[in-house]
């Protein structure tokens, strides 16, 4: 009990500093500019080090340490793919997305290609974000429900309640304006929340730097890449290449990464804000990998059984063997990076359904800004709603579900924008919609078929077959008049 109220407090504390970020920066101002772009206006490095966490999310830091005991350090192929990824985004997207002055970037699909096939991205991005940015906030939830909130008899659906209205409230009137700031100062927690639980590990196991580094390349468990064995979803060229498309769909064709971006103040720093914030990938994702190595020593060294969902290592651990310190540290960390990666998704969500759906762009009058709001509260509801969905759910480990996901969600958009971006073709507006729909249909039957007939299971590379269904089903749905110039003659 003692320990849930000394949480709580903390707590209470972190949510009165977010309030008094919000207030700050959303005085002058309340626009509807302010909420979608902060006026373009934002600090690069502010914005590059706040993505950092709005991308891992607290779901990392319960996952990514314990993949370490099923598959070593492979995890890191994928994150260098994700680099590569961030390359692509900044020097392909970012250009076109200025260019043309957006403010969703699905606003470029109707500009390409018609109106029906700009709402068809949004809808698909609002799908699956939600379900995407709800699952990465139930994992927070449930920490705070075991942690904090069942000692204090609040049920489940309360405590979803309470921290999705948190974020309402410090999100609601300043928008990206506020995101800006309060994502920085989150994604500082959890960089330190990483690195403290990591300082207390080694002082625990009384090992110096030296004999930390020693003890993990000694493990056993810090096997990196996997050449050999194409069929293993871990082979470095399926897990680079598959990083490479996440990045590009869930950065570079996501509203709410995007929007973050694109409120700095020109190219050149919305460049140099992706290009810093992608670099910081692989070491933020080496520490946690390192992290999961030293728990797994410790619970060696101490003949502690480790759980067997690896999801609950790290959970168990910071709970009840570590010291009250880490316990601390790791919930405030968890918070931090969730509240980071759930506020400018819901932000992004309330954007996509503002600009693309309900048309508000550049209406500053009252009733636009009353009904952006509106908008804003009712996509908070719907994600409470989608969040208690997940308490039914139970996998292996919550990343993985989070990639599949995104493989059959984002591989149509995938498609959408590779076709507009490297072909002429024009495509039939009416069909784009039922083609995205066939595509995660026609994918899930390829994966199963060759599941059955091979014995192959797909991993992360779902979404790129996903991508490639939709952008060839868009070929065979061309209309004869052509497009006046590709992406690259534009430049």
């Amino acid at each position: 009990m003692m320990n849930a109220l000394l949480i709580l407090l903390i707590l209470i504390l972190y949510i009165g500093v977010l309030l008094l970020i919000s207030s700050l920066t959303s005085r002058k101002s309340q626009s509807n500019s302010t909420f979608f772009s902060a006026n373009r206006r934002s600090p690069w490095y502010l914005v590059a080090f706040g993505m950092i966490g709005s991308s891992v999310s607290g779901i990392s830091l319960v996952s990514v340490p314990g993949m370490v005991a099923d598959s070593g350090f492979t995890y890191l192929q994928t994150a260098v793919g994700f680099f590569v990824g961030y390359v692509v985004v900044a020097m392909v997207l970012l250009p076109l997305y200025y260019k043309l002055n957006l403010t969703s970037i699905y606003e470029y699909l109707g500009q390409r290609f018609g109106k029906i096939t700009h709402k068809t991205g949004s809808v698909f991005y609002i799908i699956s974000r939600l379900i995407t940015s709800a699952s990465k906030l139930y994992v927070t939830v449930l920490v705070l429900q075991i942690f904090v909130f069942d000692a204090l008899k609040i049920p489940f659906w309360m405590s979803v309640t309470i921290c999705v209205l948190v974020i309402w409230l410090y999100t609601n009137r300043g928008g990206i304006g506020t995101i800006v700031f309060t994502d920085a100062l989150q994604s500082f927690i959890l960089f330190l929340a990483i690195i403290l639980m990591i300082f207390h590990v080694t002082r625990m196991l009384d090992f110096s730097f030296i004999e930390t580094i020693k003890a993990i390349k000694n493990s056993g468990l810090s096997r990196t890449f996997v050449f050999s064995d194409f069929v293993s979803s871990r082979n470095f060229f399926k897990q680079f290449f598959s990083g490479i498309f996440i990045v590009v769909v869930m950065t570079g064709l996501s509203q709410d990464m995007m929007q973050t971006t694109l409120s700095c103040k020109n190219l050149k720093e919305a460049r140099k804000n992706m290009l810093w914030y992608g670099t910081g990938f692989v070491p933020l994702n080496l520490l946690l990998l390192c992290l999961g190595v030293l728990l797994i020593i410790f619970a060696q060294k101490h003949s502690i059984a480790l759980p067997s969902e690896p999801d609950k290592i790290v959970p168990v651990f910071a709970s009840s063997l570590l010291g009250k310190m880490v316990y601390v540290v790791f919930v405030l960390g968890i918070i931090a990076a969730t509240f980071n990666s759930a506020d400018s998704a819901l932000t992004g969500i309330a954007t996509a359904i503002a600009i693309d759906l309900v048309k508000l762009k550049n209406r500053e009058n009252k009733k636009a800004i009353t009904l952006r709001k509106i908008t804003y509260f009712a996509v908070c509801v719907v994600f409470v709603l989608v969040i208690l969905l997940f308490e039914n759910i139970e996998n292996h480990s919550i990343i993985d579900t989070i990639y599949m996901i995104v493989g059959y969600a984002y591989g149509p958009l995938l498609g959408l924008f590779a076709f507009g971006l490297f072909t002429k073709w024009q495509v039939m507006d009416r069909a784009v919609p039922f083609l995205a729909l066939l595509s995660p249909v026609l994918t899930y039957v390829i994966s199963s078929f060759c599941k059955i007939k091979f014995n192959y299971t797909f991993g992360y590379e779902i979404l790129i077959i996903n991508g490639l269904l939709m952008f060839l089903m868009m070929r065979l749905f061309k209309r004869n008049s052509k497009a006046t110039q590709t992406f690259f003659e534009a430049q």
